[in-house]
């Protein structure tokens, strides 16, 4: 269920929403949008300007740049920035991933070094999971940390990142170990990016950003950089991923096209915008519900890969959905001046198949529910 909001988290809501409809943040916006094909942006203004304000990173404690606010507040304002149009993947991804990784198991030096910058907007981060050849099985990473010294120095590929060109460092999982099972031996570092031994190359892709594929070419790390227990990154990850797989980001992308849809269906079509409406709706009940379980203390992982799966393939398939009913002209980008829904449409419909790929496959959602709550065999 949607939490019954508190007065303040209402006047919260609008307060976020008066920001974001000011004139200058949304042009802001328009011109992020219009940038020349590979030239796309980073943090923009509206982004420092919400950290100045505490609200980027609302939820951590004011020493570290937020405003000792709840769950609930930064799920608000995740959910506002995506139904105004704000650029969200460098925000997630600094904020929401990293950020919260360190502030959960990073050390007292790690909080000061990184939090309050990235709470800021001054800097941002990126993950360094994946890699070329292993698709979902994260267990299976190759990229290898050999000890020097007291630290390590790494060398592997990652690829189908995003933002890595715009990052100041990353949360990278590489292995430490080996033993008799993939997950064990696995480490997570906090890596420089803008250093010798990192070479960043674009992944060209049909969507609005392009992703990277990020070599470690012999970078050395020191203990400092070690986020949580060497060997014990995997445990890490298993309290960290599911708190970024409320879906809330999904159903609030899928709102937003619906509304562009509808703003732009011929007559004939009310039926399939009232089923679209009726999954979207259910979209956000099953995020929302992830939102209270992480803010009464109870994470569920099978229900955040539930509400993954269900929120993803219900923003590609009201993407779809409107290509289906407005035809070509929906595939108009926002640098075009016929453009429907000023590129809303297009933008959505050619970032829909990552989402259904992106913080863990539909498939693999599906297959960890079914062995995990159902009791299937694996």
């Amino acid at each position: 269920m949607i939490p019954a909001f508190t007065p303040e988290q209402d006047n919260f809501r609008e307060e976020v929403c008066k920001l974001l409809c000011e004139d200058e943040v949304r042009a802001e916006i328009a011109r992020s949008r219009r940038t020349p094909y590979g030239q796309e942006t980073g943090l923009l203004d509206v982004h420092r300007r919400l950290g100045k304000l505490g609200w980027l990173a609302i939820n951590w404690p004011e020493r570290y740049g937020g405003a000792d606010a709840t769950i609930v507040e930064k799920a608000i304002l995740t959910e506002e920035m995506i139904r105004h149009g704000v650029p969200d993947n460098v925000h997630s991804l600094g904020v929401d991933i990293v950020g919260n990784a360190i502030h959960l198991f990073g050390t007292e030096e790690q909080k000061e070094r990184f939090l309050p910058g990235l709470a800021r907007g001054e800097i941002t981060a990126n993950v360094l999971f994946s890699e070329p050849d292993i698709g979902s099985d994260l267990a299976s990473l190759t990229t290898r940390a050999e000890p020097d010294g007291d630290g390590w120095r790494l060398h592997g590929r990652k690829i189908y990142n995003m933002k890595a060109q715009h990052s100041d460092f990353a949360l990278c999982a590489a292995r430490t170990s080996t033993g008799p099972v993939n997950f064990a031996g696995i480490t997570l570092f906090l890596v420089p990016l803008q250093s010798m031994g990192v070479v960043i190359e674009p992944v060209w892709n049909l969507s609005e950003e392009r992703f990277d594929l990020v070599t470690l070419d012999g970078i050395q790390i020191g203990p400092e950089d070690v986020l949580g227990e060497a060997d014990d990154g995997w445990q890490v990850l298993g309290k960290v991923l599911p708190l970024e797989r409320t879906g809330l980001d999904h159903s609030a992308k899928a709102e937003r096209t619906l509304a562009a849809l509808r703003e732009h269906a011929p007559p004939g079509c009310e039926q399939r915008l009232v089923e679209l409406d009726t999954r979207v709706r259910a979209a956000r009940l099953l995020a929302w519900r992830c939102v209270a379980n992480l803010h009464e203390g109870q994470p569920d992982e099978v229900h955040s890969a539930t509400a993954k799966w269900y929120t993803s393939e219900t923003a590609k398939e009201v993407s779809v959905a409107a290509v289906e009913i407005l035809g070509p002209r929906a595939l108009l980008d926002a640098r075009d001046p016929d453009a429907i829904a000023d590129g809303v449409l297009d933008a959505a419909f050619r970032e829909a198949p990552g989402l259904t790929l992106a913080q863990g496959s539909s498939e693999i959602m599906l297959f960890f529910v079914a062995t995990s709550k159902l009791g299937l065999p694996s």
